[in-house]
């Protein structure tokens, strides 16, 4: 990280400044604070109850819009009771597991709603992926029915029919079924504790094939409290712009419980578009929106034009605003507050940006140690086999308490949470998860994210596992061998996939057939972006010294060796170009 892109320490009078400007939403955030104090796992209070709650209390309130269109609360209340109807009427039970494989748009998020007011577990399908990793998710799930959405055709039809459930509806077909159903709302919603799980939503993790990390009501609430409550603190008329996909807790646990927190609107975008973005946010009327940090860089690359200035956002709410970024981003579309957090999918708890103090992840109050790692990027112990915590300013990596009062839920697969927990760090008994993330300590229980740590890199706000992106090249016929990992590129958030291939017989790459290969088996933002030729990869499993220095070597140090870059989908991997990674930079590379 470079001098202008390290983080400021915060400071006591960020702090005082953060106060006064939380002073005006005093009210909500007193009714939400218990909420991120005491969370009972047995109180009745649920996603399902919250919303339906705000539906009988305001149902002409606008509750989704959707490409200028809106849907009050009690419309929409109506048609996620109908949805569950017939949820219910096909056995789907408390604990059942019900697939959603959708792009973004209005009936994704009421199929969510009518499964978790059931006590149903809403299975959220990443629809970029294909073949063996979407097959490999259904049986994950073990979901007794899914539902797809027809623009996700490509990724349906990838799915052998022996991991389909027994029912299976498109949108068409649980409309028609749904047609006549009871409008009220589902008994059992009443009934269900927070401590019932609500979504499995899929992370690399540190492994080759995805993972269903656990999102139960609870933590979904702490969300509501601490990051809706307490740090974005919409108004009842503010409007939550949606870009990102609904399958990411960005916009299912963070956008919609900031929403719920206050009964405000979400604004569902179908995709995002750098060049018409703020003419979505204008369409829909939005006050805030979510982000990731490559989101923002984009809107920088465009052109200036009036619409920079010409919507009503007034707060942001994501991660990934990398420092050298921020103040050139508030100043140039006129933001007031940049909501910041750190989080992932699988981890107990999330520091957010309640004082808003600028080139901060947040603040959390919740018990974590910043320790110092070894050259594996595992935690270093002490002769005594204790860990040591980092000094402030200091970077290292982030753990986790784990105890009672901060359970974990971790993955569907017990196992795999137990591999990423680290017991007897700094006293006998205790537990501790390991985010494999590198993070600095800013002061006053903040941080700053700093990179991935281990065989994961992130890229495009995805975690992507490398053995997942080496598998793909591996079933590419001309490969041998290959390694793959994450590099940095000037001007982008994460790291960009690349790898080190051998090719058979030493015959030039085919980069054309190579990449449509890729974009067949690998989502598009796993697909590495630099390809480098060489003539042996070390023999052994895991080629990790080979892969430190190939890392290192990246890819402006790759000697003699053929280096080929990805354009895109039509002309696929192509003799590496000057400006190739500006155009990267600016989201002209790759296409399509």
């Amino acid at each position: 990280m470079s001098t202008h892109d390290t983080p400021s320490v915060v400071g006591f009078t960020d702090l005082i400044k953060g106060v006064l400007k939380m002073a005006p939403q005093a009210p909500l955030m007193l009714r939400h604070a218990p909420g991120l104090i005491r969370r009972p796992a047995d109180a009745q209070r649920t996603i399902g109850s919250i919303f339906q709650k705000h539906a009988a209390a305001h149902p002409d309130r606008p509750f989704v819009r959707f490409e200028g269109k809106s849907t009050t609360y009690g419309e929409a209340n109506r048609i996620v009771n109908r949805y569950a109807a017939v949820l219910a009427a096909d056995g789907v039970r408390t604990g059942d597991v019900v697939a959603i494989l959708s792009k973004n748009c209005p009936t994704d998020l009421f199929l969510m709603l009518a499964t978790v007011k059931l006590g149903a577990i809403a299975g959220m399908l990443n629809y970029n992926q294909r073949g063996d990793v979407i097959e490999h998710s259904m049986k994950l799930l073990g979901a007794r029915v899914l539902v797809h959405d027809p623009e996700c055709r490509e990724a349906f039809e990838s799915i052998p029919a022996a991991a389909l459930p027994e029912t299976v509806y498109d949108f068409g077909g649980i409309d028609d079924s749904a047609a006549g159903r009871p409008e009220t709302d589902p008994e059992v919603t009443a009934t269900l504790p927070a401590s019932t799980e609500a979504f499995y939503i899929f992370t690399s993790g540190t492994t080759g094939m995805p993972k269903a990390s656990v999102m139960s009501h609870n933590r979904w609430l702490a969300s509501l409290s601490g990051i809706g409550g307490l740090a974005v603190r919409l108004r009842a008329s503010d409007t939550m712009y949606v870009p990102l996909p609904l399958y990411h807790n960005n916009a299912l646990s963070v956008s919609l419980s900031s929403v719920l927190a206050s009964g405000a609107c979400i604004a569902i975008g179908r995709q995002f578009s750098a060049s018409r973005f703020w003419d979505e946010v204008i369409l829909n009327r939005a006050t805030a929106f979510c982000y990731i940090g490559e989101l923002c860089r984009y809107l920088l690359a465009q052109p200036a034009k009036p619409t920079d200035r010409a919507h009503s956002v007034r707060l942001v709410v994501g991660n990934g605003m990398r420092p050298d970024i921020w103040d050139e981003f508030k100043d140039r579309f006129g933001i007031d507050r940049i909501v910041e957090f750190y989080g992932a999918s699988e981890l107990n708890l999330v520091f957010i940006n309640v004082f808003s103090a600028d080139h901060t992840a947040g603040f959390c109050p919740l018990p974590y140690a910043i320790v110092e790692y070894d050259e594996e990027g595992k935690p270093a112990r002490d002769a005594a086999g204790r860990l040591t915590r980092v000094k402030r300013g200091g970077t290292g990596l982030l753990l986790t308490g784990v105890n009672d009062r901060v359970p974990i839920d971790g993955y569907t697969d017990p196992a795999e949470t137990e591999k990423k927990l680290l017991r007897d760090a700094f006293k006998d008994g205790d537990a501790w998860f390991n985010s494999g993330d590198l993070v600095r300590d800013q002061g006053f229980s903040h941080i700053a994210f700093v990179d991935r740590l281990g065989d994961t890199f992130r890229w495009k706000g995805e975690n992507v596992a490398t053995t997942e992106v080496e598998a793909g090249l591996d079933g590419y016929g001309e490969i041998s061998q290959s390694v793959a990992f994450g590099v940095a590129v000037p001007g982008t958030d994460g790291k960009a996939g690349m790898a080190a291939v051998t090719v058979r017989g030493g015959e030039p790459l085919d980069g054309a057939a190579l990449a449509a290969h890729l974009y067949e088996v690998l989502p598009s933002y796993a697909i590495p972006l630099f390809i480098r030729v060489v003539d042996h990869l070390e023999a052994t499993s895991t080629f990790k010294n080979r892969k430190v220095e190939l890392r290192e070597e990246a890819y402006s140090s790759t000697g003699g060796d053929p280096l080929y870059v990805l354009a895109g989908r039509a002309d696929g991997y192509v003799k590496a170009y000057d400006g190739y990674v500006d155009d990267v930079a600016a989201g002209r590379a790759p296409r399509g």
